[in-house]
């Protein structure tokens, strides 16, 4: 059996697209778990019309983390995907992603190929945002190289780096395949499995555009505070906190914060021995 976990909020509207997508894989043993986080839309209402066919967990709005960390602890396969509810899964997605799992049981994680759209139009993704192979690490760092609701993952990789970061009210995700990637390789399933659909204001991508770097500065200092990392590792982990405090800093100061800007300007170019030292 494998566990799906869908996190929701808000989005009656879209989520039995969601629902339906799993209901529907060409492989059926899955428990489907919703994990609706506060809504105050119909979204119960949609949810209860499937009856008994999946779990419904509500709580009080606390973010994605804790949605799908509530989720997580509900399951109980030992191979868990997830599926954001404003996305959806093709129909072999599971089959296809279960074989290559069982077929490669050193590997910790897969993920797929996805299809983008933006109000329902196809769009052509760049060519770093296609899904690599093996070790993510670097580009890891860079963007959030991981489609969420592409993965498929065994239980015991929470057990080794941890669950979602719940502190964090956006770029969670990017947090988790950063800790990852620093100690595990990534089994690509080469096919587009998932559509993901975007260009709509109740996305985190949306609201937060001008201050995602912000929750990534402080995804990248936790994994460097954590400690753990290869030499080579850790190299690009400062490498790539100056350039996003420098990012962010120029951002700040061009929107009239200018403290705030200096701040992370300051930070960019401090050396790593500094950092270390905790002077900063």
């Amino acid at each position: 059996m494998v566990s799906v976990v869908i996190p929701t909020y808000n989005r009656a509207k879209l989520l039995a697209r969601s629902i339906d997508s799993v209901l529907s894989q060409t492989y059926q043993d899955v428990e489907l778990i919703v994990v609706d986080d506060g809504s105050t839309d119909n979204t119960a209402e949609v949810v209860r019309g499937y009856g008994g066919v999946l779990v419904y967990i509500y709580q009080e709005n606390k973010g994605p983390a804790a949605a799908r960390n509530v989720g997580i602890r509900a399951a109980r396969s030992g191979l868990i995907a997830f599926l954001d509810s404003d996305d959806w899964f093709l129909k072999p997605k599971l089959e296809r992603q279960l074989a290559a799992m069982a077929a490669n049981p050193e590997y910790m994680v897969s993920h797929t190929q996805e299809k983008w759209l933006r109000r329902g139009r196809h769009l052509n993704q760049k060519k770093r945002h296609r899904k690599g192979h093996g070790d993510l690490f670097s580009r890891c760092l860079e963007l959030c190289a991981v489609g969420m609701s592409t993965i498929m993952l065994r239980r015991k990789l929470f057990e080794r780096v941890g669950m979602f970061d719940e502190s964090l009210p956006c770029c969670e995700d990017y947090d988790f395949w950063l800790r990852v990637g620093a100690h595990y390789q990534f089994l690509l399933v080469d096919q587009p499995l998932t559509v993901k659909e975007g260009g709509r204001d109740d996305q985190l991508s949306v609201q937060y555009r001008q201050g995602m770097d912000k929750f990534r500065i402080r995804a990248i200092r936790s994994l460097i505070a954590a400690g753990g990392l290869t030499q080579e590792q850790e190299r690009l982990a400062y490498e790539e906190l100056a350039r996003k405090c420098r990012i962010y800093g120029h951002g700040c100061l061009k929107h009239g914060r200018r403290d705030e800007g200096l701040a992370y300007m300051e930070l960019a170019c401090i050396e790593p021995s500094e950092y270390a030292q905790n002077k900063f």
